[in-house]
């Protein structure tokens, strides 16, 4: 928070809106002023701190809203020029560098939040909106896109595309990690898969990915499995009745289920948690089996974050138990194909 800054709000008379000597430009609808700053850059954090609760302060002004923004980055209008589309009919405003001064008659400083990833009803100002009407707005948001990709792809994959179509294949879509938390036997998981029945799409986006192209994988996809990380805020590509699988390496528990497990729930997913065991776990290697971190991963994640950070999401890799994990795709798939 402490590269947000604190602004400073001055009361001003009324009797000075439309006076062109102390307003350069005229706004006659409100503005909603918001920061970009903070954790901006790790995909959680971009829509559980920014869109969705930019989504829950401004719907009920349908779209005649001014969005005035605090530490803007341009990459980050770029990344979500779509979604803002969909919220607002006015172009943005950057607050640190646009020097005009702007009139607006009404403002409103910072964003409603509700949860994690999530919208409650309850507190919706309309008719109980609830975190699928957001996800329709993504829809809406990427939907040419995705029409202008399929059509694209059908001229150039048609004999591929009729084929797949053909097979009825359901879709799993899988979230690859290198480095921390990566699956060190990924290469037979998905071999294991496909023999199950699924088409295996394999997922590695990075800051550059076009998010469109990723919401057209998922809106398509029947099951998507990934390790517990910011790359699980994908769930909300899914479709409501999709089946998510969320693995959760040793002493992340907590967080798995907070930040994505309840919250895909709410989604309408049908979600699963695969809880590794501690011989799945690279910190079986490193460590003694009686010690705390592979016995007791609370205890240590009970010291504080960067307890929690250093040993369990930085120093940790999985490797299935694929024995184990196969009875969670042979009841992902007949639940696809139903």
């Amino acid at each position: 928070m402490e590269t947000i800054p604190e602004l400073k709000l001055v009361t001003k008379d009324m009797k000075l809106f439309g006076d062109k000597r102390k307003c350069e430009v005229i706004h006659e609808v409100p503005a909603l002023l918001f920061s970009t700053g903070g954790y901006t850059g790790n995909l959680y954090h971009e829509f559980n701190d920014g869109l969705i609760p930019l989504y829950i302060t401004s719907k009920r002004f349908n779209k005649k809203v001014v969005f005035v923004i605090a530490e803007y980055h341009k990459w980050w209008e770029m990344k979500y020029g779509d979604v803002l589309s969909q919220l607002s009919d006015y172009s943005l405003i950057d607050f640190n560098k646009d020097k005009r001064t702007h009139c607006f008659k009404e403002a409103i400083v910072g964003l409603r939040i509700h949860g994690e990833l999530t919208v409650d009803p309850s507190q919706m100002q309309d008719d109980g909106t609830t975190i699928n009407e957001f996800r329709n707005v993504l829809d809406r948001a990427y939907r040419p896109r995705i029409n202008r990709l399929d059509r694209l792809e059908e001229q150039r994959f048609h004999a591929r595309l009729a084929q797949r179509r053909k097979a009825k294949r359901p879709k799993l879509a899988l979230f690859s990690r290198t480095g921390s938390r990566g699956i060190t036997n990924e290469d037979l998981m998905v071999k294991m898969a496909q023999r199950i029945g699924f088409d295996i799409e394999v997922l590695r986006p990075d800051r550059t990915t076009e998010l469109a192209k990723i919401y057209r994988v998922l809106n398509s996809s029947k099951v998507m499995v990934g390790v517990h990380g910011a790359a699980m805020t994908h769930f909300l590509f899914m479709k409501p009745g999709s089946i998510f699988i969320q693995i959760i390496p040793l002493g992340t528990d907590w967080a798995a289920e907070t930040y994505y497990g309840e919250p895909a729930k709410k989604l309408g997913l049908d979600y699963n948690g695969y809880k590794i065991l501690p011989r799945e776990s690279s910190l079986y290697e490193k460590y003694d089996k009686d010690d705390p971190i592979l016995k007791d991963p609370n205890s240590i994640t009970k010291k504080g974050w960067q307890f929690t950070k250093g040993i369990y999401l930085n120093d940790q890799k999985v490797r299935l138990d694929l024995h184990r994990f196969k009875k969670l795709l042979i009841d992902a798939y007949a639940k696809s194909i139903r």
